[in-house]
């Protein structure tokens, strides 16, 4: 009797734990479905418009959308690194929080050097599809993306997929390294996974975006999607 009680006991947790997994996925793609509709438009006549983004939190700074990927979010940038870990762009508690710019970037996305981070979940959901660059012919089949700002729009260009450790600084000491691109290139060119074939051969006056998230590869690893940015 005592192990029937068990294994029910058992038998119910896992039921729940099921459920709440679920809850979390759904939730992120519920916040991502009510989003697309506030998504910039962009074409030649008009400027993006954040009006209406603002007008749901003042903290959206970009819209990042990477070709080949259900990666398609808004980006906002806290007052810390820690503000949007478990926040959704509404300002809700979530667990899979946003996709959000390092706090010591400029919202502006001014710096030569800028770094997003985004948790890892399944169902391509959030930074989940980072992993998809793991593999070889999709990373050198998909190499496009777009960054949508206040001002302007930047086309982005993968250049490099990298495993690193959290403690990496010259991938995420962002305040010593968001005005040396140079660096974070000379350290891609030597240790990356991949390199594209139109991996920046000259230094200078490179502007790099950075996509981050966790990684199942070792203790605190973190994949890392560098990417050219292109002002239009």
């Amino acid at each position: 009797l005592t192990v029937v009680f068990f294994l029910s006991i058992c038998g119910v947790y896992a039921g729940y734990a099921l459920w709440d997994n679920n809850q979390v996925y759904q939730a992120a793609e519920d916040v991502q479905l009510k989003m697309k509709s506030l998504k910039p438009v962009v074409s030649e006549e008009d400027g993006p418009t954040f009006e209406e983004l603002k007008a749901v939190n003042q903290d959206v700074c970009a819209w990042i959308t990477m070709d080949g990927t259900k990666i398609d979010f808004p980006v906002v940038r806290g007052d810390t690194n820690l503000t949007y870990i478990n926040k959704d762009v509404f300002g809700n508690f979530a667990l899979a929080g946003s996709i959000f710019l390092d706090c010591r970037n400029a919202k502006d996305f001014s710096d030569a050097y800028n770094l997003l981070y985004g948790h890892h979940m399944a169902n391509s959901n959030m930074f989940g599809d980072l992993d998809l660059y793991a593999d070889e012919t999709f990373f050198r089949s998909n190499q496009t993306g777009m960054l949508i700002t206040e001002y302007g729009v930047y086309d982005l260009e993968v250049i490099a997929f990298l495993s690193v450790n959290a403690s990496q600084k010259v991938i995420f000491d962002v305040e010593n390294i968001r005005g040396n691109a140079a660096e974070v290139l000379r350290f891609a060119r030597e240790n990356a996974v991949f390199l594209s074939d139109t991996f920046p051969v000259e230094e200078e006056d490179v502007k790099l975006l950075a996509l981050s998230t966790c990684s199942s590869d070792y203790t605190d690893a973190r994949t890392v999607i560098l990417t050219r940015m292109r002002k239009r």
